[in-house]
């Protein structure tokens, strides 16, 4: 659990370099509500655009090479801490709870308000969403259209694991235990190959919190699960984004029932096949990128695995988002064409 930092201050964060502000929220039937907004304390250059990046299921931002990628090209990088998650979990709390994932326009409404994006900055806004938070955003840039200039989803949760056969078997046990135990708790089927994948205290090489992202997960709870449902059925239906979409997903997947190296090349928590199929649904301009050898995190494979990922993003964002070079002043060599 989470102690916050003072609401409405920016603070020292536990990563080295970076900053955060706690952003209170409306109370609701567990009590005290915060969201957490994190940036580098001393950013670099500035190409004129924001960035914004949500994470997924039992997660909490520590990417700081993501955040050095995007620096990079002079993009002010901003990661949310989602309520019950990471830095904004409670002791109080149900750990990831909501009901409905457009719960979350709150704190993603917040920080962009703190970000100088309440109305009309003049500067371009780019949203990046990890597996549930890939599905978040994508919810929330189709309802609020006109706001973001694009969205690099990183293996967004378009679809449950067992398809869209699968969950309308499962939807309906689902939401009638959702209506009389919302909080209630599912069969946790985590085993910890995916930590085990990632973490440096296994065979991973990134410091990851064992306090904010458990080794054994969090066992689901039916109330949160329907919402997951609901927002992969409006995804079924199709979104109408406009702004220009990169979703990145690994080559293949590997079913997580017994531990093998393949892990470390795969990913371990989607069905990647059932995802693609849904990409083509998100809006009228995207991108599908399937990098072999890809971790459920693309950023957090390996370090080759990595250069491919920078080599994309980087292709995208100068093609569909940076701010074009001002043209050259032509020079015509003939007088009458002055």
């Amino acid at each position: 659990m989470s102690e916050p930092a003072s609401e409405g201050a920016w603070e020292p964060d536990v990563l080295p370099g970076y900053e955060r502000r706690t952003l209170p929220l409306a109370d609701d039937d567990e009590g005290k509500v915060v969201a957490t907004l994190v940036r580098r304390a001393a950013p670099g250059n500035d190409a004129g655009v924001d960035l914004l990046y949500v994470h997924g299921w039992i997660d909490y931002f520590f990417q700081t090479h993501v955040a050095d990628f995007w620096e990079a090209l002079g993009v002010r990088f901003h990661a949310l801490d989602l309520r019950k998650y990471g830095r904004s979990l409670l002791k109080h709390q149900t750990p990831g709870y909501v009901d409905d994932l457009a719960t979350y326009d709150e704190e993603i409404d917040a920080a962009l308000a703190l970000m100088g994006h309440g109305g009309s900055p003049g500067r371009r806004l780019l949203l990046m969403g990890h597996s549930t938070g890939g599905l978040t955003l994508a919810l929330w840039a189709d309802r609020h259209p006109g706001r973001a200039d694009g969205l690099v989803l990183n293996s967004p949760w378009l679809e449950f694991q067992t398809r869209y056969l699968g969950r309308r078997v499962l939807e309906g046990p689902v939401r009638a235990q959702a209506a009389v135990a919302p909080r209630s708790h599912l069969i946790n089927v985590d085993q910890g190959f995916y930590v085990r994948s990632i973490s440096d205290r296994y065979d991973g090489e990134w410091d990851v919190n064992p306090a904010w992202r458990p080794d054994g997960g969090w066992r689901a709870t039916p109330g949160w699960l329907a919402a997951v449902f609901s927002g992969h059925e409006r995804v079924a239906q199709g979104l109408r984004i406009g702004a220009p979409i990169l979703v990145l997903l690994s080559e293949r997947s590997v079913v997580p029932v017994r531990w093998s190296d393949e892990m470390m090349r795969a990913d371990t928590v989607l069905d990647v096949p059932g995802v693609a199929r849904r990409v083509p649904n998100l809006g009228s301009v995207v991108t599908l990128v399937r990098v072999d050898g890809a971790l459920h995190d693309v950023t957090l494979s390996t370090a080759a695995v990595r250069e491919t990922v920078w080599t994309e993003l980087a292709r995208w964002f100068h093609g569909y988002v940076a701010r074009p070079e001002p043209p050259r002043r032509r020079r015509w060599w003939w007088p009458w064409l002055r």
